[in-house]
């Protein structure tokens, strides 16, 4: 590419192209806050964990990326105590969430091996008749917008089965986290490539 000449004052004779690259991310600062995995307070009956990976288009782990999650309480409220990010009044340092209220928000980065687990509750439905879900939120390099999905509790593929009755039943699994063992599930969320999970386009 032919750099164009310039003419204003003072400035060069040209100016070379600027090279295109990707600044950042950050998500490592002011983002996170403590206690932003352990959505579910300790003892709760309702407790589940959930755990996974970001991958890229390649299977190759994402180190940098940033989980959101949201959803409705066990009994379905979407109401959700304040206080996920407390500050104190007197240094102004962020508390996080007091560990028993339930907010039904978390925020957990990814670790090196691309890993990220949440400490929350089985959600219910939000209203008569609906599926319960997770509502998720995915920020990682390369993206210029974040990106949109649900995780569906394994006991539940046949409500989502109705819910999505045009997806094949090879992209409805990428909704569905799998059972490991007891009540710790898995949710590998792929950006890209094979089994690249399902994602909601929201106007």
């Amino acid at each position: 590419m032919t750099p164009e000449l310039t003419t204003s004052p003072g400035s060069p004779a040209w100016l070379p192209p600027t090279p295109a690259q990707t600044v950042g991310p950050f998500f490592g600062y002011a983002l996170p806050f403590p206690g932003g995995a352990c959505m579910a307070s300790d003892g709760d009956p309702h407790q589940i964990t959930l755990h996974g990976q970001v991958l890229d288009g390649a299977g190759s782990p994402v180190p940098d990326a940033l989980v959101e999650i949201w959803q409705a309480d066990h009994d379905g409220s979407l109401v959700g105590a304040p206080g996920t990010l407390r500050h104190d009044q007197v240094t102004s340092r962020v508390l996080g969430r007091d560990g028993i209220r339930f907010t039904g928000f978390g925020r957990v980065p990814t670790d090196a091996d691309g890993h990220w687990a949440v400490r929350t509750v089985a959600p219910g439905p939000h209203r008569p008749g609906a599926t319960p879900y997770l509502a998720v939120a995915v920020f990682a390099r390369g993206l210029l917008h974040h990106l949109h999905t649900r995780i569906y509790l394994p006991d539940q593929v046949d409500q989502v089965r109705a819910d999505f009755p045009a997806l094949a039943e090879e992209r409805l699994s990428t909704l569905l986290a799998e059972r490991e063992r007891g009540e710790l599930y898995r949710f590998d969320i792929r950006l890209q490539g094979p089994r690249e999970t399902v994602f909601f386009d929201f106007p």
